[in-house]
């Protein structure tokens, strides 16, 4: 696990757990996971830790809502390892993924600002020229992608996706797509333009359905953006508790034969 780097006090596994809520085979486990540094052992085999094992497990726990469990882990198990600069990176990537997602939150607040209500579609005509008559409030296919700007291909790739469903007319057979389907399409339509990935955009065309429209949506982005502030905040505690273990393990370097 590595050279064992501890000062002053003793403390037993019960006494770190204690001050987190957490249980003494917790603390025995972050340790074999290289999250804490190696233990010194009493002449019977007990763990002792110190104050630096303290820190150690005040910075995993710190960073753990900020980057997550795993990537918190890989942290602290770079810095016990030495490799600070392994660390720094994988900070860096954590910082890059909440921009990230922040751009996500951006690019879904803006498809959904620019998409005006639609107008109802005009009754549609049938390919070959003849009166095909959706309902009343539906279009066909070409219609439809003459008016987003796209192929009548990716309108059926976005089907298969499950981003659109549109009936189909009993008399032709033909793709009919009703107001809910426009809306959707255009939804879709505006999610491409922003980079999204039709299996990034199919979930958020799915919570759109189940809320019956756009508007019970900005509770939702509400919450996104409250999310990803906490998840900024985290990260700031998180860098000062890591800051602070760092400071420790140079003053032990610094004082060690």
């Amino acid at each position: 696990m590595g050279r064992n780097l501890q000062t002053g006090e003793r403390l037993r596994p019960v006494d770190l757990a204690r001050g987190h809520g957490l249980s003494t085979q917790a603390v025995r486990n972050y340790e074999e996971a290289g999250i804490l540094p190696a233990a010194a052992r009493t002449p019977h085999g007990y763990r002792t830790y110190t104050s630096l094992h303290a820190a150690a497990l005040r910075a995993f726990l710190a960073l753990v809502p900020g980057h997550g469990h795993q990537t918190a882990a890989s942290i602290m198990r770079a810095v016990n390892e030495g490799a600070d600069e392994e660390a720094f990176r994988l900070i860096d990537e954590s910082h890059a993924q909440l921009l990230d997602d922040r751009r996500t939150l951006q690019a879904v607040e803006t498809a959904l600002r620019d998409l005006a209500p639609a107008t109802a579609p005009e009754r549609a005509t049938a390919p070959g020229g003849r009166a095909a008559g959706p309902a009343p409030g539906g279009t066909f296919i070409g219609p439809l992608a003459g008016k987003l700007g796209i192929r009548p291909a990716t309108l059926r790739k976005w089907e298969r996706a499950g981003l659109v469903r549109p009936r189909r007319d009993p008399h032709t057979g033909y793709r009919v797509y009703d107001e809910a389907d426009v809306r959707d399409a255009r939804l879709a339509h505006q999610l491409r333009r922003g980079g999204y990935l039709l299996e990034q955009i199919a979930p958020l065309i799915a919570q759109v359905r189940a809320a019956g429209g756009l508007e019970p949506l900005e509770a939702a982005l509400g919450d996104w953006h409250h999310r990803l502030s906490a998840r900024g905040r985290a990260m700031l505690t998180g860098a000062a508790e890591l800051e602070a273990y760092l400071r420790a393990r140079m003053t032990i370097a610094r004082h060690t034969p």
